[in-house]
């Protein structure tokens, strides 16, 4: 016999989703967990056999958030190919993730300020950051043995890399007049240029000789 669909975590899936639905629209506040019983359709009893309380939802959502993040870094430093390439292929899979889920993106820093106050949800961050920022550092050591860039601190530019993505996306989020997220290729093509040899970043950056000499 074929083995039996998981249907106890289809139904979770079904939830957290339509908790992020409820999540989206009311914050993480002002949402009850009638509202999610009401968006799901299911019975108050079923919604709590799978989850005990809203935080337990919130916990979940963040964890289907994050992993598919966590996946693509750990991809990305197994992957073949030059690391500049890599890096900046990794910056254009973000924006395309974050045009995907736009919707998502008040509950993404609705996360931000449940850290603060949550010690569940601030571990849970921190383990990601760590994490991403793990996956980053090891392509760029892998850039400095295969000679694209210079013997640099690359823990510092892995750092440099998160905040640059980071800040655009904040800067994205609350004002496109200020940026837009074609400044995140663009941040992570100038910290990488930055630390690239000499002959790489010459040939980004050489000056016509006639307006040199003006």
């Amino acid at each position: 016999m074929a083995p039996r669909p998981d249907v106890s975590e289809k139904r979770r899936t079904e939830i957290v989703e339509a908790a992020a639905r409820v999540f989206s629209h009311k914050g993480f506040n002002g949402a009850r967990m009638d509202d999610i019983v009401l968006e799901t359709g299911l019975s108050k009893g079923l919604l709590y056999w799978y989850f005990k309380s809203k935080d337990a939802i919130i916990l979940a959502l963040l964890e289907r958030l994050l992993r598919p993040e966590l996946k693509r870094v750990e991809v990305l430093a197994e992957a073949a190919g030059p690391a500049r390439t890599r890096l900046i292929g990794f910056a254009e899979s973000i924006v395309m993730d974050i045009q995907r889920m736009e919707r998502l993106m008040p509950i993404t820093f609705e996360f931000y300020s449940l850290a603060f106050r949550n010690r569940v949800m601030k571990e849970a961050f921190q383990e990601f950051f760590r994490t991403f920022i793990e996956g980053i550092q090891k392509v760029i050591d892998q850039g400095i043995e295969g000679g694209e860039f210079r013997r640099v601190d690359s823990r510092k530019i892995a750092l440099a890399l998160m905040a640059a993505f980071e800040g655009n996306i904040l800067l994205w989020v609350f004002d496109r007049t200020l940026a837009d997220l074609g400044q995140l290729r663009l941040s992570t093509e100038l910290i990488l240029n930055g630390i690239g040899r000499a002959t790489a970043v010459g040939r980004h950056q050489s000056v016509p000789k006639r307006e040199a000499r003006q």
